[in-house]
């Protein structure tokens, strides 16, 4: 497993080569937001806030938005390092916490839930290539992330291998162990 500095030299080194993957179909703007979502997802969006970890420091006072997550997640979770699931669940965590800003600052001039939503529908027709370029940078520094740490295959939650080992107990057959 690696530490946590040799996963953000890592992220450091391949951003700008992995930019460059989508400079043929997208230009510069392509470069650039992958880039960006790759340096993003492997610094500050890494599967390690699950942890006390660099990614979690970097957010400053803001790292306190993570702590539910960190509560519910164990590390190294089918639901934090799982490719896809994870990144997914992280994005999901902060459009849910921008949704509750909004929601709780309304009163105070946030923009409605309804508008935001309209908004953000509005970007996802205009800048589709763009969005979908940032997910696969933010996803790829994912990937990074976790064959640096040696197996991109979460361990199996706990319920699951409690179940699995009780089911193996009474599958053996009856008779002298060798």
């Amino acid at each position: 497993m690696a530490s946590g500095r040799s996963h953000d030299r890592a992220t450091r080194r391949l951003a700008l080569p992995f930019g460059l993957l989508w400079w043929p179909a997208l230009g510069p703007a392509g470069m650039a937001v992958a880039a960006g979502a790759f340096l993003l997802g492997g610094l500050w969006l890494s599967p390690d806030l699950d942890t006390h970890s660099n990614a979690t420091r970097r957010w400053g006072p803001l790292r306190l938005l993570w702590w539910p997550y960190r509560r519910l997640l164990s590390h190294r979770s089918l639901l934090s390092h799982s490719p896809l699931l994870g990144t997914s669940l992280r994005l999901l965590w902060l459009a849910l916490l921008v949704l509750l800003g909004c929601a709780a600052l309304a009163p105070l001039g946030a923009p409605p839930l309804g508008d935001l939503l309209q908004r953000g529908q509005a970007l996802w027709h205009s800048q589709r290539p763009l969005l979908l370029t940032a997910f696969v940078g933010l996803e790829a520094s994912s990937w990074l992330h976790l064959l640096q740490d040696g197996d991109p295959i979460p361990r199996v939650p706990r319920l699951l291998r409690r179940f699995r080992s009780k089911t193996r107990r009474r599958r053996r057959p009856a008779g002298p162990r060798p």
